[in-house]
Formats: C-alpha cells, structure tokens, sequence
C-alpha cells in the first residue's frame, strides 16, 4: 500500500513539475509575417517577469516610473538581438535624458540573462520564458520543425515547449514606447529578424512619448 502511495506521489509530482515547465499557448501564429503586434493607444500587458536574478518585476510598476523602451528580442544567442542591445546601450544617456528606460525582454531563462554583460539601472534584461508578454503583444509564432532542430543543434538554443507539446515559438523582434499610463505611443515590429529599429527613430518616438502631458 505505501508503494502505491509513493508511486501516486510521484507521478502528481512529475506531472504538476512538467505542466510548469511547459508554456501555454494561447496567441502564436503560425508564421512570422502572420502576427498581430499591439498596436499604439492601446495598454500594454502588465505582466510580471523575472529579472537575471530570479527577481519577481511588475511591469505595471515600470511603466509608471518613467518612459519605457520595450524590446522583444529572439534571445542572448541570437547575433542580430546582440547588436541591437549594443546599439541601444550607445544611445542609453540620451534615452535617460529624456526620462526614459531600457527594459529588453526575451524568451531566455534568467539563468542565461545572468551571463550578459549589461549592467545599468536604466537597462533592464527581463525573462518572458513562458512566452506570455510575448503572446499578450501579438509576436509570437512557431518555428517551423527545421529550423527549431537546427537552432536547437547548431547554436544549443533551448527553448520552452508549448502546452506539453515538442512545439516550441519565438518572438518576433519589436519595439514599444510606452507612456507612463501604461498607452502604446510607438511600435516597431519586423518579421524580418535581421532587420531592426534606426536608434534615431527610437530617439525621436522616445522624445515623442516623453514629451506628451
């Protein structure tokens, strides 16, 4: 009888630790050209995510402090995300200028937000690795099965699954500024993931949005 019970503890327990570690899906397309980003003058998700040390951040909170530059990026693997993030970090003292903050979102694991070398109070790297900031923005799609087992092979990227399933997303990459009501004032978003934001056209958005009443 007691290794029956055992036996019962331990699946509960398999199953409550798989459910958690697997993302639910409820807005991914099926292909990056098919997303529906959210659009200005609408509120943004207030979400909480974790920052690099596993701290719990509520979004609701940054945006009332100050300006917010918010960028969705596919990951700290990702050669393209990483120039973006220093190319952002040239124009940080104008950004802080203008009351404004950096707070850069991904599907990597606090775990792997800990390895990044930006470290600013005006530059936040926050986790979404349940996908669902990127999901209540409209980004999110599936990868297709090739080019998942290729990132998967090629570069050791992990990615969440999705309801239990060997299915997994990314974002596609984007850009909000949002006012401290929490509105959409700006977005950028490409499903070309090589192609990203002019740091001149963020700075005039940013001045922009800062500059409202």
């Amino acid at each position: 009888m007691r290794s029956i019970l055992l036996a019962i503890t331990l699946s509960v327990s398999q199953l409550l630790s798989f459910s958690l570690s697997a993302a639910q899906a409820t807005n991914i397309s099926d292909h990056p050209e098919k997303v529906s980003p959210l659009l200005p003058g609408l509120t943004a998700p207030a979400l909480t995510l974790q920052d690099n040390n596993a701290k719990a951040i509520d979004l609701s909170k940054l945006y009332q402090d100050k300006t917010t530059v918010l960028v969705v990026y596919r990951g700290g693997w990702c050669p393209y995300c990483s120039r973006q993030l220093a190319g952002l970090q040239k124009i940080e003292k104008q950004i802080v200028e203008l009351d404004a903050q950096i707070v850069a979102v991904s599907p990597d694991s606090p775990q792997a937000l800990s390895k990044s070398t930006i470290s600013s109070p005006n530059y936040r790297l926050l986790s979404d690795n349940q996908l669902a900031l990127t999901q209540a923005l409209g980004l999110a799609y599936y990868l297709d099965d090739k080019t998942a087992k290729a990132y998967r092979d090629r570069m050791g990227v992990q990615f969440v699954d999705l309801d239990g399933k060997n299915r997994v997303a990314l974002p596609v990459p984007a850009v909000f500024v949002i006012d401290k009501a929490g509105l959409v004032q700006f977005q950028y978003a490409n499903p070309n993931y090589k192609v990203r934001l002019e740091e001149s056209v963020l700075l005039a958005a940013v001045r922009a949005a800062s500059n409202l009443k």
